[in-house]
């Protein structure tokens, strides 16, 4: 039995309480029902405080109304125990039997176990790294790129219909200062002041050089930065298209921020805001009205001398994206981005859309690399900042991905390299990866010692055998698998799932270290040694999925 299908039994039994109670505005569901692990496994393998959120609801004291539960609770299938602690806590102990009997469901599903449908068909745009295409990604982005694609993953294994998608910032005055810096360098002059250095300029200033057919030194100045310009800016985006592939991430849309310009969707989303009464004109300007709707100012979107403010771009591409169909879009933005959020919700409202629903906007704090104790501050290539590439040649994916998804993006992260390159359990990268490659080990010891899940085709499980403390607690651990892929999809916070799997991988530890599969010498193979294999292959897979919702491998071998 696992937490779903006990949150689902608690919350009939509160509909009938009600019900009898006369109460028509009670309609519980098994999302209104917490369960918790007990910290102490005396208190038995579930505890619940549902009876003191609806008690008073209900008209009844809490203590009371845990009891009348509890006793219905007892007369469930695969329950054996239910006791009432304090002013309404509701302590549940399962059969080993109900609880084992899980280890044998994960299996038979294979990957299909803790994926829910709680968003589907839901149709959702994730937008994340966006990063101008004039230089490498920096860390920034790369915890973007890791944190984005998990989410992605995630959010489809609840069923949303997910098109990742990578906002080209191909407009503007960034492009401008890209152009000038690679001819710069094709010149031997110095920087411009405002331009870009590193060792990329250099790399791009040749490929461009190489690809002209021409002689460029031949041709007018502003005519040279237009083809710098031109293949400068594909070439680079070209890189970062590469490292993201190697780096597990690819996009379904690569949207230009030109295409908003050149083909008249600025125009279009004004003249929809115009028609919608919140546009008005002053000063030479085109202006937004947004302290209608929360804002702390009113917007430009026109400037006086007809140039598109950079808010314009953002309410044609909003608009954009409503118009392609989708329900939820959700854009991640760095910490220095959170002065956006306001504008961009009172844009979504301004639409006649509902902001924080239509619209998500995730913010992302900064990201340092550490090593020796020391900030790692500069990029052999960028010249200023570390990038995506750095992180990657110093601790692989695997490492790099898992390292930048297992903290909240709330909270500012240093990436320790010295931790992140070590082959023991600090490592958390290799502590859930051991853990996968141990279970594969013991399946493959376990088929040369003639262990199997069946037997003439018959499965040999016995979930009741499975008693030992280390086994109730792996579990539990288990069970709690697709409560924790629900509440990181809800909460956009793909975290949760490694940190569940760390959680697992430690649970699965203890129990290897107490419980065999394979019996010791000549001792027969007993029902036993089958079951755990179940247990084992059921971790086995639980751990794949979790990892492979991060992007991260399973490796069969350590």
């Amino acid at each position: 039995m696992t937490p779903a299908d006990l949150a689902d039994i608690v919350a009939r039994l509160l509909a009938e309480s009600a019900e009898r109670r006369g109460v028509d505005d009670l309609r519980p569901s098994a999302d209104d029902v917490a369960l918790e692990r007990p910290r102490s496994r005396e208190h038995g393998d579930w505890a619940s405080n549902v009876a003191m959120r609806f008690g008073k609801r209900l008209g009844v004291a809490p203590r009371e109304l845990a009891l009348e539960l509890a006793d219905e609770i007892g007369k469930v299938d695969g329950v054996k125990a239910v006791d009432v602690a304090g002013p309404g806590f509701i302590n549940i102990t399962l059969e080993p039997a109900s609880s084992g009997a899980l280890a044998k469901r994960i299996v038979d599903e294979q990957g299909a176990f803790g994926q829910g449908t709680a968003l589907a068909g839901v149709s959702m745009n994730l937008e994340f790294v966006s990063a101008n295409p004039t230089g490498p990604i920096h860390l920034g982005g790369t915890r973007w790129a890791a944190v984005g694609d998990s989410l992605a993953r995630i959010l489809q294994a609840q069923g949303a219909l997910v098109t990742r998608e990578y906002y080209f910032n191909d407009h503007g005055a960034q492009i401008d200062r890209f152009s000038r810096s690679l001819l710069a360098s094709f010149l031997g002059e110095p920087t411009p002041e405002d331009g870009y250095a590193g060792g990329y300029i250099a790399d791009i200033t040749a490929r461009v050089v190489a690809d002209y057919p021409g002689d460029l030194a031949a041709i007018p100045r502003d005519e040279a930065q237009e083809v710098f310009r031109a293949v400068g800016v594909e070439l680079m985006f070209g890189d970062i298209r590469a490292q993201l592939h190697d780096f597990g991430v690819d996009f379904d849309v690569y949207f230009h921020e030109n295409e908003l310009h050149d083909t008249g969707a600025v125009d279009r989303a004004v003249a929809r805001l115009r028609e919608l009464g919140h546009i008005y004109d002053a000063d030479g300007a085109v202006w937004l009205r947004t302290t209608e709707f929360g804002d702390d100012r009113d917007r430009v979107i026109i400037k006086s001398d007809g140039e598109a403010a950079y808010i314009a771009a953002d309410l044609a591409y909003y608009l954009n994206k409503r118009e392609r169909g989708f329900e939820r879009n959700i854009i991640m933005l760095g910490a220095d981005h959170h002065g956006y959020i306001g504008r961009l919700m009172a844009a979504v409202a301004a639409f006649g859309d509902t902001p924080w629903v239509n619209l998500e906007i995730l913010i992302g704090q900064l990201v340092n690399l550490v090593k020796d104790g020391v900030p790692v501050r500069m990029s052999k290539r960028a010249g200023t900042v570390v990038t995506m590439e750095d992180l990657v040649d110093a601790v692989g994916v695997d490492a790099a991905r898992y390292s930048l998804v297992r903290s909240s993006t709330d909270s500012q992260l240093d990436v320790d390299l010295d931790l992140l390159t070590r082959r023991s359990n600090d490592n958390p990268v290799f502590y859930v990866q051991y853990a996968h490659a141990r279970t594969r080990a013991v399946a493959r010891n376990a088929e040369a010692s003639g262990v199997t899940r069946e037997r003439d085709g018959v499965p040999v499980f016995e979930p009741g055998l499975l008693v030992h403390e280390t086994e109730s607690a792996l579990l539990g651990s288990l069970q709690q698998f697709p409560r924790v892929l629900t509440q990181a999809a809800q909460l956009r916070e793909p975290h949760r799932v490694a940190r569940y799997v760390e959680e697992l991988a430690g649970a699965y530890h203890r129990w290897y270290d107490n419980c065999r599969v394979i019996p010791q010498g000549d001792a027969p193979i007993e029902p036993v040694h089958n079951t755990r294999l179940w247990l084992n292959d059921a971790v086995s897979q639980v751990l794949r999925s979790g990892l492979g919702l991060l992007g991260v491998s399973a490796p069969e071998r350590m």
